[in-house]
């Protein structure tokens, strides 16, 4: 993994309680397949594919997770040049390492490591590039990053010196506060805000996947026994969205472009 590569999300796994499941609601919802990962050993563990490319993965969530109060839930994979070096660094940071850093043989290494806050992502070099388009996106590509946390500012810091991810603009929500945008460059990844005392759940975050009409997916999701939590609304730019949880629990999230 190059330093050029530090800071991209190049990975998204569900944990939850009932692969197959899952698999029939994300296909139906999103367009995703799904294919067998040849190189987990001693674990059932699935891709989803988007088309050719493989964007993430699938896997039961473990029982000592489950009895630890843990709900099914996505977590994003973000690239760095050391893993080691990542998770040593949270810690001086305030972070906790929840679980590694350990190697996936052939596939690479990983921590799976909480901000100051709370919130939960993964940090992973892989053994090979894992090269995501510069591109806008279609749909099916996980589209935007977003952090609901307790001090958005001081996340942002921690993820600055972390993933090098930079402030971008920023939009006044009036009673909700900032919703500040950060990226890599000129690249977009998402936006955080500080949550509302009336918001329920820890800080945490959520991916949201784009698809051509949020509208449609809206009626796809509770037909296959998802709900909706959020929407489907209008967003600055011309776009809409929706938030919403799978069957089993975990929060997900959907965009629609704006019309051309």
């Amino acid at each position: 993994m190059t330093e050029n590569g530090r800071g991209k999300f190049v990975w998204y796994e569900l944990m939850t309680t009932d692969t197959e499941a899952a698999k029939a609601f994300y296909t139906d919802v999103v367009g995703w397949s799904t294919a067998p990962f040849e190189h987990a050993t001693g674990m059932d563990y699935t891709m989803w594919m988007k088309g050719e490319a493989a964007i993430g993965g699938l896997m039961e969530l473990p029982e000592e997770v489950r009895k630890g109060g843990v709900p099914p839930h996505w977590m994003g994979y973000v690239a760095v040049p050391d893993v080691d070096a990542t998770a040593t660094r949270a810690r001086e940071l305030g972070g906790t390492v929840h679980h590694g850093p350990m190697d996936i043989p052939e596939v690479g290494r990983f921590a799976v490591i909480a901000d100051p806050q709370g919130a939960v992502l993964a940090a992973f070099k892989g053994t090979q590039e894992m090269p995501r388009e510069e591109s806008d996106p279609e749909p099916g590509d996980v589209s935007w990053h977003e952090l609901a946390t307790t001090d958005y500012e001081a996340a942002l810091d921690y993820y600055t010196d972390l993933f090098g991810w930079e402030k971008q603009q920023a939009m006044d929500m009036g009673e909700t506060g900032i919703y500040q945008m950060y990226g890599l460059g000129e690249k977009m990844l998402g936006g955080m805000y500080t949550k509302t005392a009336d918001m329920p759940g820890p800080p945490a975050w959520t991916y949201y996947v784009s698809v051509a009409d949020v509208d449609a997916a809206k009626a796809t999701i509770e037909g296959n026994g998802g709900t909706i939590l959020v929407g489907p609304m209008d967003v600055p730019g011309g776009g809409r969205i929706l938030m919403a949880l799978d069957p089993q629990g975990a929060a997900f999230a959907l965009h629609q472009g704006a019309a051309t």
